[in-house]
């Protein structure tokens, strides 16, 4: 048997093994680069955890935060400074009837200085516009510990 013959007859093992070859590279590759992002949600998750427990709020899911805000901070640090966000956000500090009983309430400051550590970790080039945004509110301690 030659092997020209050989060829012929067992071509389709041969480009079966390399098609399977050439997927489970893929695969491989891709799975390296998703626990790598995954590790690294994890890192940030756990020191936005470390950050908020040191201004004395509760210990969080690290795998809730990393699953919500991943490795680049997802909604949060899209755009924190525009008008809309600005919009919806006072809408959440407010007394939380709906209509015309809804009213802007004064916000404690512990809680706008939380959503700054997560900006702070997730997209730190846009801390300082948002520092800006949130020292312009009147705020007060109004959360008893």
């Amino acid at each position: 048997m030659s092997a020209t013959r050989m060829w012929s007859q067992h071509r389709w093992i041969y480009i079966g093994a390399i098609v399977v070859l050439v997927a489970m590279m893929i695969i491989g590759l891709f799975t390296y680069t998703q626990q790598k992002n995954t590790n690294e949600a994890y890192r940030k998750a756990n020191q936005l955890n470390e950050a908020l427990v040191a201004k004395g709020f509760a210990a969080r899911n690290p795998n809730n935060i990393a699953n919500t805000l991943g490795t680049d901070g997802g909604v949060v640090c899209e755009d924190p400074n525009s008008d809309l966000r600005r919009g919806l956000w006072l809408v959440q500090i407010a007394n939380g009837a709906g209509g015309p009983g809804m009213r802007p309430v004064i916000a404690d400051r512990l809680i706008l200085e939380a959503g700054a550590e997560v900006v702070k970790v997730y997209c730190p080039d846009k801390l300082d516009a948002y520092q800006k945004k949130i020292n312009n509110l009147k705020t007060s301690d109004v959360i008893n510990p």
